[in-house]
């Protein structure tokens, strides 16, 4: 790992980067041009096959075995989309690459669309990203102007359009078939499958719908080789027989109570202490850790005896976590409420949720109410099972919405609650000491024996004491957090 040289993020940083000329002074378009003149589709699917890549997006699927879903005697077209819409709390590794280097974005969402024999891709870009835009658009005009977009690619049978579609501002789009609906101009509701994407997808045509830092490591596979690239990462597990291995290169994000907060690339693997402490400089101002989101919100929590844990596929997963998503890490110091991230973790999830599932509209919105009754110093002991046992009752693993939204509303809590529950049942006791005991239905936060909160508070309330500053919302949320190059390691 001291050795390891960024990848990813070699392009970020270099004067007018985000530009076709500087891009191609640095070997950019290269592989592109050398596989439409010496490989065929069918060879550049196998590399990556072979390479083990994994979706980047969250779920880690296999990309290889997703693209040979596709019907090899469709007529078509074959339709790309670039899932752009990173509405993760705590992600922000595909807003870095497009808007530092989106032509390494651009040539390799090309080449995946020369291997799946795609013909149009459509980059469905998260609505809060003005500059992502700007530099995705004007990367698209390079493209055209210079032949490397349009009909018959550099002299090749090969044809490719690229369309920007921005999205509404619904973390819900983030799931494949919720994107489609939104690209067809309706409202964002998953789709129940079979039929997968693959099959009927955009306009009930094949689609591969791909994430942006995928897509990103799709050149550096057909440039460098399969070999290369499962040269970094961890092999798969023996005890787990459905492990792939988790292999290539990285980005990670980090944000909260750190002392240097931003993006940095490492191989697959690297122990989350390693990222926290070498990385992104510890936690700020000499405090403890409490707890440390691995993945993004929706992964849940690592509590500090587990920081040594993988930061590969299947690490996380082993410490009770929903699994590595994309490698947003958020820091909590000895300072932070684990009632306030949880507190805002149900509020968001409860926003979110589309609301076509009775489980996770049901189950994320009771949730919330639950927590804004513990918060405003109703609740009660029993309130913490009453949470566990709906998020146990909502998701895909216990088989009862369409898509993981309702997973990713379940873990925080499930991991919060079994994980830290002393905090809860200590803050229960001190804030309800006459009702915490209670059993029996009470009455809801904005019934007539409890007032109302005109606006939640964001003050310190955990049993160490102290006043607060927002600090936990600004953690969770994933606020506006300043990028930084990788650093070396070591």
């Amino acid at each position: 790992m001291d050795n390891y040289q960024p990848v990813l993020l070699a392009g970020v940083g270099v004067e007018d980067g985000h530009t076709r000329a500087v891009y191609e002074a640095r070997g950019g378009y290269s592989t592109l041009r050398r596989v439409l003149r010496e490989s065929q589709p069918a060879e550049v699917a196998e590399a990556v096959r072979a390479s083990g890549l994994r979706g980047r997006g969250g779920a880690g699927f296999p990309t290889g075995l997703k693209w040979s879903f596709l019907p090899a005697d469709h007529p078509g077209p074959v339709y790309m989309c670039v899932n752009a819409d990173e509405s993760e709390p705590g992600t922000f590794c595909n807003r870095v690459l497009m808007e530092h280097d989106p032509h390494q974005v651009l040539e390799g969402t090309i080449l995946s669309c020369y291997a799946t024999r795609a013909s149009t891709a459509y980059i469905y870009l998260r609505y809060e990203y003005p500059l992502s835009l700007r530099r995705l658009q004007q990367a698209v005009d390079e493209c055209y102007e210079a032949g490397y977009l349009g009909k018959n690619i550099l002299g090749s049978d090969f044809c490719l359009d690229v369309y920007i579609h921005r999205g509404a501002a619904a973390y819900i789009c983030g799931e494949e078939t919720g994107l489609i609906e939104s690209l067809e101009g309706k409202r964002a509701w998953p789709r129940i499958k079979p039929p997968f994407p693959a099959v009927e997808g955009l306009f009930r045509k094949p689609t591969v719908v791909n994430n942006v830092e995928t897509l990103a490591c799709v050149r550096h596979i057909v440039e460098r080789g399969p070999e290369w690239f499962r040269s970094m990462g961890t092999p798969p597990d023996p005890n787990q027989p459905h492990d792939p291995g988790s292999f290539g290169p990285k980005l990670y994000c980090v944000s909260g109570h750190v002392q240097r907060p931003g993006c940095y690339e490492g191989p697959l693997g690297v122990p989350c202490r390693a990222v926290i402490d070498d990385w992104a400089g510890g936690v700020r101002k000499g405090r403890k850790i409490k707890a440390v989101v691995p993945g993004g919100l929706s992964t849940g929590l690592l509590t500090p005896d587990e920081l040594d844990v993988p930061m590969d596929f299947n690490g996380p997963v082993q410490a009770g976590c929903l699994g590595l998503g994309t490698a947003g890490v958020i820091v909590m110091d000895d300072t932070c409420s684990l009632i306030d991230f949880l507190y805002n973790s149900c509020r968001f999830f409860a926003h979110e949720s589309c609301g076509q599932c009775t489980p996770c509209r049901e189950g994320t919105a009771w949730s919330l109410r639950i927590m804004e009754r513990i918060k405003a110093g109703g609740g009660r002991l029993k309130d913490l099972d009453l949470l566990l046992e709906i998020a146990d009752g909502m998701g895909i693993i216990p088989g009862t919405t369409i898509c993981g939204l309702a997973d990713g509303a379940a873990w925080p809590i499930k991991n919060a609650v079994r994980k830290f529950r002393p905090e809860f049942e200590e803050y229960i006791r001190r804030t309800n000491p006459r009702g915490y005991l209670a059993t029996q239905p009470v009455p809801a936060l904005h019934g007539p024996v409890m007032p109302r909160l005109e606006q939640p508070r964001l003050e310190h309330t955990s049993s160490q004491g102290g006043a607060g500053d927002g600090r936990t919302q600004a953690a969770v949320a994933g606020g506006p957090v300043p990028w930084r190059k990788t650093i070396p390691l070591g």
